[in-house]
């Protein structure tokens, strides 16, 4: 995604209506980190959204990666759900990095005793490898914009990367963008030191009104999909019109 300048997703995207009476299948977005973290609750937390997500017929749209939180949320997804539930986007530069390039995962044929490999797609989903970090993110939201009610973003634990989606995406939230909700999964405290930012920011006048709840707050898997489902668009954001310039 790309800051600032004219809107990344198409316009017909943002208002077209379905031409079907079939009802679109929610999507979410979950940002979250590449590494495992130091303490099981992250990747605790990664499981159970997946178990929550396949309960309730939820896709996931996600970064690609098959190791860290990327790989938890995606395996588990898909153990549940199938391959046609997830999808992830990755750009080619971190294919290395965030793709197991040893990674095989065996069953046991029961007619003959062997292990079989599975292939990947398997295991974590549809991949799109892609050029470069700005399309991953845009096409990422494409989808969630595209899905259907309750559809939005999932911020689980993570570092630089995490944020740095996160925050681009509140923005165009308040730049009237999107209007799809946003939430991070507040696992140990993990993001206290953000919320209490958006307080501070607020008190020194940085961020004005009801633009304090863009993000939502949710300690439990079942309270970030409950918060996405009635997320309510702050009457601060900016009414602008994108991509009519």
């Amino acid at each position: 995604m790309e800051s600032g300048g004219a809107s990344p997703f198409p316009a017909a995207s943002r208002t077209s209506t379905p031409s079907s009476a079939t009802p679109k299948r929610t999507k979410i977005c979950v940002y979250c980190g590449s590494s495992a973290g130091n303490r099981p609750e992250h990747v605790e937390a990664a499981r159970a959204l997946a178990r929550v997500m396949a309960a309730n017929n939820i896709a996931l749209v996600y970064g690609g990666g098959t190791v860290g939180l990327m790989g938890e949320v995606a395996k588990t997804l898909v153990a549940l759900s199938g391959p046609d539930s997830v999808h992830g986007i990755i750009p080619e530069a971190l294919v290395r990095y965030e793709r197991d390039p040893t990674y095989t995962s065996k069953q046991l044929d029961g007619a003959t005793g062997e292990h079989l490999a599975v292939p990947e797609e398997a295991v974590f989903g549809r991949t799109t490898i892609v050029k470069d970090m700005h399309t991953r993110k845009r096409m990422m939201a494409q989808e969630v914009l595209e899905g259907g009610p309750g559809s939005g973003f999932i911020a689980l634990s993570g570092g630089y990367g995490t944020l740095e989606e996160l925050f681009e995406t509140a923005t165009w939230n308040q730049l009237g963008i999107h209007s799809k909700g946003i939430c991070v999964l507040n696992i140990n405290g993990f993001y206290d030191g953000i919320l209490s930012w958006i307080r501070k920011s607020a008190e020194e006048g940085f961020i004005h009104g009801d633009n304090t709840r863009i993000l939502v707050e949710a300690k439990t898997a079942e309270e970030a999909i409950e918060a996405l489902r009635n997320y309510k668009v702050s009457e601060a954001v900016f009414k602008l019109s994108w991509g009519k310039e």
